[in-house]
């Protein structure tokens, strides 16, 4: 399973690095376990990849609270062989309407929920976390849909044209989402548990000392 979490400046550090530490850890215990499959890296001892990506060139992100975090590449495009798997969304800044870095500003901008759409329609399994779902709500992915964000943009996510559920964590197919910041974790978790099996993600759950919310809207 490739894992790509679209960073953009002013994204909450733990929507973004929560997911990806626990999705590290699962690729590499899925494939201690032989559960790396026919499409894992030749030699790379891994099952998939999980990469922070950006849309533009660029080697470091800025985070809400002012951690630098590192890009690994560009969001392939749709149809490239390297596209990934799941694309994950953070939110960030939203309901502080902060104009130069937050998913309020990758909004206004365009390009983001342009790429979205894009993946989307082609087919790509989309996940938020926080108010990156109001980043997939300017796409136009959410309507219709069921989904959840953070509580201070339920409002506007119903408004939006989604289908609000009241859980931590929404599978709707090809698309998930999760409410509040920690969620992030949780719907980590849940593909994990969905990809690799329970195994897998109990040990993942072990090694962070996460406590599990299993509750999820499916």
């Amino acid at each position: 399973m490739n894992v790509d979490i679209l960073l953009y400046d002013g994204f909450d550090e733990l929507d973004g690095i929560g997911p990806y530490e626990v999705f590290d850890y699962a690729l590499g215990y899925a494939a201690e376990e032989g559960d790396a499959g026919d499409d894992a890296p030749e030699g790379s001892g891994r099952a998939g990849r999980v990469r922070y990506v950006t849309l533009d060139e660029r080697e470091a992100v800025t985070a809400s609270h002012g951690t630098r975090v590192g890009v690994d590449g560009r969001l392939p495009e749709p149809e490239a062989d390297d596209a990934p798997d799941l694309l994950v969304v953070p939110g960030g800044g939203w309901s502080a309407r902060d104009e130069e870095a937050s998913a309020w500003a990758e909004a206004r901008k365009g390009d983001v929920p342009r790429a979205l759409a894009a993946h989307h329609e082609a087919g790509t399994r989309i996940a938020s976390v926080c108010t990156g779902s109001m980043l997939l709500a300017e796409a136009g992915v959410t309507d219709g849909r069921r989904a959840v964000t953070h509580a201070s943009a339920i409002d506007e996510l119903r408004e939006s044209g989604a289908e609000v559920v009241d859980a931590r964590v929404v599978d709707d197919g090809d698309l998930l989402s999760a409410g509040g910041v920690t969620s992030g974790i949780d719907l980590a978790l849940y593909v994990v548990e969905r990809e690799f099996g329970e195994a897998v993600a109990e040990r993942v759950a072990t090694v962070i000392e996460y406590e599990r919310r299993y509750a999820v809207a499916e």
